[in-house]
C-alpha cells in the first residue's frame, strides 16, 4: 500500500501522465477496479478502516489526532491466529507507544510518524534504529527478509508491506532526480477552477497548488525572514514552513542552485504546477520499482501462483484537479483509491470490475481468501466473488464517505458525508467540530447539501441539488444515505426527510 497515490498515477488506469510498468503487472496479469472508495480520506483514519474493517466512528479513529487502540480486534490476529505468519512494515501511523503499537504481528518494523525519506528510524518491539538509505527500498528489503525467513516455518505468510511515498514532501531516489524534466506534464483543464457552483468548502480551502504549496514541497530555497518570504504553516510533523508567495518573482533550487524568475502569477502558478508534479511522480518511481523486486521475488521462489497481491493507496490525491493537492474531500480525485489484485487461482488475467468496493471491505475478503470465520464486528463486505467475475444480484451498489476533522489547522477543509452510487454522488457540508480531535470550529452556519451527475458531470462542476429536473434523485439519495448510516450505526446531523405513516415508539420502563 502507498500513501496518496492517486489511481491517475499509476499507467494502467489511463490518464497518460507516467510510467509504472510493474504496478501495471497487477493489471494485466489480474484485475483492476475502477470504483475502489475510501470511507475517510485521510491517512489514520483509512488505515484504521483497513486494518479493522469497521468504520472511523466504531474503530474510534475519525481524524489524524486519532491513535488507535492496540487491543481493538483487527485483520491480522485473526490470519494470525488461523495459521498465518503476520508482518507489518513502514508506515503505520496510528499511534506510538506501548497503548498504540502494532498488534496481531509477528513481526513490525514502523516508521514514527510519517516518517523520512532518507535514514529513515523505524520503531520495533526493540526500541528505535536509524536504517541508511532510502526509505522505500528499505520497507522492501524488510519486506522480502520477513517472507524469506517464513518459507522456513512452513507457514503460509500475510505483509503489510506499507510505504511511506508518495505522501509529502515527496524527496526522490537518487537515480530518478531528473525524471519527468524532459517535456512538462499535461494541466488539469480544471486547474484554474473558479468553484462557483459548488459548496463554500471548494473556495475556502488551504490546498491550491498556487497557493498554498511551501517551499520544502516543491525542492525550493527559503529565504530568512518574516511574513514577506510567505505566509507560515505548521506541518504535521510539527514543523514551521512557509509558503511560496503567489507573486514571488525569483526562486532558487536547493539542490543545484538554479535560479528561476517569473513574469506573471500564471507562469508561476504552472512553475509550481509542473514542480509538484515532477517530484510526485519521481519517489512514485521508486514505488514501481520496488513492486517490481517484489514480484520478481515471488516469480524465482515459486510462489506467485499462490501469492494474492493487491496494490492500493490509503486514499486519492489531488494532481492539480480543481487547482488542488492533498485529499480530505469526496470529490473523486480523493475519493477513489487505485486497487488493484493478481491471484492466478482465481481472477482471470486483464479483467476489469466496476462495481463498487469500500476500504472497510478489504479486511473481510483477506478473511474470506483464508477461509477463515467472518467476525460479526466487521462492518464490510467480502468482495471475492466480485474478483472471480461473478457480481451477486444484492451487491451493495453504494459508497459511504464521512470527514470529521473539520477546519483542521493546515488545510481548514470542511467536516462532511455523503453516498455515491454508478450515476450520483450526495454530500451534506454538516461543518461541525462535533468535538472530535483535531477538529475546529467554524462556518457552522454554512451547511450545505451537493449533489453531482457524474455521469453527465464527471469532472463535478456543477451542483445540481436544486435543480428541479433531479428532485427525485435527491430524494433517492438521501433515503440511500439515512439507510447507509443507519446500517452502519453513524449518526447523522442533517434534516431528516419527513416520511408519511411513520409510527410513534413509546417505552414504560
Amino acid at each position: 500500500m502507498a500513501d496518496d497515490h492517486a489511481s491517475k498515477a499509476i499507467s494502467c488506469y489511463g490518464a497518460g501522465i507516467n510510467h509504472t510498468p510493474n504496478i501495471d503487472r497487477l493489471a494485466s496479469e489480474g484485475m483492476k477496479f475502477n470504483h475502489c472508495y475510501v470511507t475517510n480520506s485521510i491517512c489514520t483514519p483509512s488505515r484504521a478502516a483497513i486494518l479493522t474493517g469497521t468504520h472511523n466512528h466504531v474503530n474510534g479513529v475519525m481524524t489524524l489526532n486519532d491513535n488507535i487502540n492496540k487491543h481493538l480486534p483487527n485483520v491480522a490476529k485473526h490470519l494470525r491466529t488461523g495459521g498465518y505468519r503476520t508482518a507489518m512494515v513502514g508506515k503505520w501511523h496510528l499511534g506510538e507507544g506501548p497503548a498504540h503499537e502494532p498488534t496481531g504481528f509477528d513481526y513490525w518494523s514502523v516508521l514514527p510518524g510519517q516518517g523520512d525519506y532518507w535514514d529513515p528510524e523505524f520503531i520495533e518491539p526493540q526500541g528505535e534504529k536509524i536504517e541508511p538509505g532510502y526509505v522505500t527500498d528499505i520497507i522492501t528489503d524488510k519486506c522480502l527478509n520477513f517472507i524469506t525467513e517464513t518459507r522456513d516455518t512452513g507457514k503460509p505468510f500475510f505483509v503489510m508491506c506499507h510505504h511511506k511515498a508518495p505522501h509529502r514532501s515527496w524527496e526522490c531516489d537518487d537515480k530518478h532526480k531528473h525524471l519527468y524534466a524532459d517535456k512538462p506534464i499535461r494541466v488539469p483543464e480544471t486547474f484554474t477552477d473558479d468553484y462557483k457552483n459548488r459548496a463554500k468548502a471548494a473556495k475556502v480551502a488551504k490546498m491550491r497548488v498556487a497557493e498554498d504549496l511551501t517551499y520544502q514541497d516543491l525542492g525550493l530555497v527559503q529565504p530568512d525572514g518574516g511574513s514577506r518570504v510567505g505566509e507560515r504553516v505548521v506541518q504535521e510533523s510539527g514543523s514551521s514552513q512557509r509558503k511560496i508567495p503567489v507573486d514571488a518573482a525569483r526562486l532558487i533550487d536547493k539542490d543545484d542552485g538554479t535560479v528561476f524568475t517569473f513574469k506573471s502569477q500564471g507562469e508561476l502558478a504552472e512553475f509550481k504546477f509542473q514542480r509538484y508534479m515532477q517530484r510526485y511522480l519521481r519517489v512514485i518511481q521508486s514505488v514501481d520499482d520496488n513492486v517490481g523486486r517484489m514480484l520478481d521475488y515471488l516469480d524465482r521462489n515459486g510462489l506467485a501462483d499462490n501469492t494474492i497481491v493487491i496494490y492500493t493507496s490509503d486514499q486519492g490525491f489531488f494532481l492539480g484537479e480543481h487547482g488542488w493537492f492533498d485529499k480530505r474531500f469526496m470529490y473523486e480525485e480523493s475519493f477513489q483509491m487505485s486497487f488493484l489484485i493478481k491471484y492466478p487461482a482465481e481472477i482471470a488475467k486483464g479483467s476489469v470490475c466496476n462495481d463498487i468496493i469500500c476500504n472497510v471491505d478489504f479486511a473481510p475478503t483477506w478473511l474470506d481468501f483464508a477461509r477463515l470465520p467472518m467476525p460479526n464486528y466487521m462492518q464490510g463486505v467480502s468482495f471475492r466473488q466480485l474478483v472471480q467475475g461473478k457480481t451477486p444480484a444484492d451487491w451493495q451498489q453504494v459508497a459511504y464517505h464521512r470527514y470529521w476533522m473539520h477546519n483542521d489547522i493546515i488545510h481548514e477543509a470542511r467536516a462532511h458525508y455523503g453516498v455515491r452510487d454508478q450515476r450520483y454522488k450526495l454530500i451534506y457540508w454538516y461543518n461541525e467540530h462535533l468535538g472530535v480531535a483535531g477538529a475546529r470550529p467554524g462556518a457552522e452556519d454554512e451547511k450545505e447539501w451537493e449533489l453531482f451527475d457524474c455521469e453527465r458531470d464527471p469532472l463535478e462542476l456543477f451542483n445540481v441539488y436544486n435543480e428541479p429536473e433531479y428532485q427525485e434523485v435527491v430524494k433517492d439519495m438521501t433515503l440511500m444515505l439515512d439507510k447507509k448510516m443507519q446500517e452502519i450505526g453513524d449518526e447523522p446531523v442533517h434534516p431528516p426527510l419527513a416520511i408519511e405513516n411513520q409510527p410513534n415508539i413509546s417505552s414504560k420502563l
